[in-house]
């Protein structure tokens, strides 16, 4: 299971580029920084596993500068040849699978399985918007007097896109492969403590037949891109997922200029459970809902509200699964989860745990003390006897935590679920189909299951409202984040 050092570096190498040399990729090539030393840290040991140089203003506009080079030429091509280049990135990923899942595995802390299946959508991502290029279309539109009026969808230039840490080459591919398929050129920012594989994913665009510049990628310190990223007058758009209060300050940022954010922040999703509902599944999607990624995840559900009559013994039998799933290291195949990505949030987690216990929550499994060895390892928790005006509540955790929220009524249920700064995701457990979709309405989310948990796909929007965040990042909706309309009158009349 473990990865020597060398190994580690082999497979950099021969996915990346040599150690040593790991920076920012600009046009076809690697530009190491010329700041501080930055760790790449392993989340299973807590050690080193390298480190690289933090970037600069001038390397951000010189990156922004190649984009917009490299954005005239992808504009240039045909829609057709757009999508033929980003069906052929698709194909290098599914090539380049198993190594690249090993790399996202080893820095991420995300168990080997959760990266081969997230690979593979990476892979499903840029066919399906291949497909997209060149059915994304204007309209005529029909107007009074004797002209001709239509619409063209342009794209906007260059994009500024800043992912997180806990699903990096997915989140990479989900922000980018829209963007690149109405025309427009990336500068991709990755989080600095999973840098790794977006560098690796713009290789494989160059590969692909993709500009020069078209994909970019600039590796360092968020204080030290944003501003300057933000303020250059060559980004048009900026994308960025992560935590609400960085969210904030890049919306801020970005109205400045001004020019508009896709914004994905953080969630508190309710996970309703009725006394009617088949418990034995609910049980097994509200582990999975809380601890996927060793809950690092937006759309986690967890606050588990359960209806009165069902409440102890329903709490009970999830409490035994999430005792059941299987912390690990991320190359054992067995393990369920991983470690956490880093220690911050290991002791953040650790810390919110221990407010919870004082607020009054009771420990029904895990708790504050880690297992022993090293790495950023969690016990996944649940605690019972919750009431929705507590901090554990209210704010997100993002690790594998779930608060257990009694409710009576239907009323009660969507009033505790709506009662959040966060309106990202949600489910309803019933057999009551009427009640289902009553639910499903009136509960404030972007994204919510009927009967089940966690199921996404390319092709459906996703996104949130309030704190949670503002635009849709997938589906055929998200490629009007990624135009611009332009409308266009001609007379056509006799004798005009």
């Amino acid at each position: 299971m473990n990865q020597s050092s060398s190994d580690f570096h082999a497979l950099v190498a021969s996915l990346v580029g040599p150690p040593s040399e790991i920076g920012s990729f600009i046009g076809s090539e690697l530009v190491t920084g010329s700041g501080a030393m930055l760790p790449l840290v392993d989340p299973a040991t807590g050690q080193t596993l390298l480190q690289f140089a933090d970037t600069d203003a001038g390397i951000v506009h010189a990156a922004l500068g190649s984009c917009q080079a490299g954005q005239k030429q992808w504009a240039a091509f045909s829609a057709q040849r757009r999508g033929e280049a980003l069906a052929q990135l698709g194909h290098l990923v599914r090539r380049d699978a198993e190594p690249l899942a090993r790399l996202e595995a080893i820095t991420s802390g995300k168990t080997i399985k959760a990266a081969r299946a997230q690979v593979a959508a990476v892979a499903e991502i840029f066919r399906y918007y291949a497909g997209w290029t060149d059915k994304f279309l204007g309209n005529v539109i029909p107007v009074p007097g004797g002209q001709l009026n239509y619409t063209l969808r342009e794209p906007l230039g260059v994009v500024l896109a800043i992912t997180p840490w806990n699903s990096p080459i997915y989140l990479a591919a989900w922000n980018v492969a829209p963007a690149l398929a109405m025309g427009n050129a990336v500068l991709l920012k990755p989080s600095e403590l999973t840098p790794l594989t977006a560098l690796a994913l713009a290789k494989l665009a160059r590969e692909a037949g993709l500009p020069s510049g078209t994909l970019n990628v600039v590796n360092g310190l968020g204080k030290t891109i944003g501003d300057a990223a933000i303020g250059n007058p060559i980004t048009k758009k900026v994308v960025f997922v992560g935590s609400t209060q960085t969210g904030r300050a890049v919306n801020a940022a970005a109205a400045q200029r001004p020019i508009s954010c896709l914004l994905e922040l953080g969630g508190k999703s309710a996970n309703i459970v009725f006394d009617d509902a088949d418990l034995d599944a609910a049980c097994r999607a509200a582990v999975v809902a809380a601890c996927a990624n060793t809950g690092q995840n937006c759309a986690a559900g967890s606050r588990l509200l359960v209806q009165h009559g069902v409440y102890d013994r329903f709490v009970e039998s999830v409490g035994r699964a999430v005792a059941d799933y299987r912390i690990g290291h991320p190359l054992d195949e067995t393990a369920d989860g991983g470690p956490i990505n880093n220690r911050a949030q290991y002791e953040r987690i650790q810390c919110m745990v221990a407010m919870g216990l004082d607020e009054g929550a009771r420990l029904v499994t895990g708790g504050v003390t880690p297992p022993g060895g090293p790495g950023f390892f969690v016990r996944p928790t649940v605690l019972s006897h919750v009431n929705n005006t507590m901090r554990i509540a209210r704010e997100e955790v993002f690790g594998p935590v779930v608060v257990a929220i009694p409710f009576d009524t239907e009323a009660d249920a969507i009033a505790i679920a709506n009662d959040s700064e966060f309106a990202l995701a949600g489910a309803v457990w019933t057999r009551d189909v009427a009640r289902a979709h009553r639910v499903a309405a009136q509960v404030n989310a972007g994204l919510l299951w009927i009967n089940m948990y966690r199921d996404m796909h390319v092709a459906t929007p996703f996104g949130g409202n309030d704190s949670s965040g503002y635009g849709r990042s997938s589906g055929a909706e998200c490629l009007y984040e990624y135009t611009k309309t332009k409308s266009v009158w001609l007379p056509i009349a006799e004798g005009d």
